[in-house]
């Protein structure tokens, strides 16, 4: 499984259409198709009922969408964290990752990385 995989997914999902999902992806409709019919392979089994004008989840993708969602929020935190141990003050670095910063910090007994 790889993340466009997992962020085409999830933008399938919001758009209800592949080809307007490959727009907000920036990716060609066949390319997001494709990748779309690997993780279904993947995963066993087809993640959309795909209708004229509009795609539905199947009862596979309702199963694993919120998975999906929560990795890919956790890649885009990943992005965001990167970017700001890199360049610090060039990114707002998310609540939730920076929570989870905080507690790991404290556990180790180290000062917490910055507010933003």
């Amino acid at each position: 499984m790889e993340t466009h995989q997992i962020r085409y997914f999830v933008a399938v999902c919001a758009e209800r259409n592949f080809t307007r999902a490959a727009k907000r992806c920036n990716v060609s409709q066949p390319s997001l198709t494709r990748a779309i019919k690997l993780l279904e392979k993947e995963l066993g089994g087809q993640l959309f009922v795909r209708g004229r004008e509009r795609s539905s989840l199947s009862e596979l993708g309702h199963l694993v969408k919120p998975l999906l969602e929560r990795a890919y929020r956790c890649t885009e935190d990943a992005k965001c964290l990167a970017l700001y141990f890199m360049q610090p003050g060039t990114a707002r670095v998310p609540a939730r990752a920076r929570q989870r910063e905080q507690r790991r910090a404290k556990d180790q007994g180290e000062g917490a990385i910055a507010s933003s």
